[in-house]
């Protein structure tokens, strides 16, 4: 495995990801390459859209992961991508395909199935969408 494709929305699951892959890439000898999906949701009486994350937020949150993990002598780097709110799993999922990640690693607000079907959970829809492995963290 060359690469690991941490995602991260500055949840507490999310911190638990990154202690997960922080234990996990040294030991497979790959590189991490972190991702926040800054989603934007359409208001629907007008033709504007609302940022859901700051750019500035988003940054904040992917150096600093970055930043973390190359302390701790992990090889990493960032990616910012946007995405219509309910878009997130889709943007999830090309990303790792471009970067040929050989597993996604992501933390879960811990929704059972029926909920992540109904509220339209971002792990759930990758997990059952992913083409390789995935690892949800609580």
């Amino acid at each position: 495995m060359k690469t690991i494709l941490l995602t991260v929305d500055g949840s507490a699951p999310s911190g638990r990801a990154v202690e997960t892959t922080l234990d996990l890439a040294p030991c497979v000898g790959a590189e991490v390459v972190v991702l926040h999906v800054r989603e934007t949701e359409a208001l629907p009486w007008t033709v504007q859209t609302v940022e859901l994350t700051t750019s500035d937020e988003a940054t904040a949150l992917v150096d600093g992961v970055v930043r973390r993990m190359k302390d701790a002598g992990v090889s990493a780097r960032g990616e910012i991508t946007e995405a219509m709110h309910g878009s997130a799993a889709r943007d999830i999922l090309r990303t790792a395909r471009e970067e040929d990640a050989g597993m996604i690693v992501m933390g879960s607000r811990g929704l059972s199935d029926l909920a992540g079907l109904v509220m339209g959970s971002v792990a759930h829809k990758v997990l059952h969408l992913a083409d390789r492995p995935v690892l949800v963290v609580r």
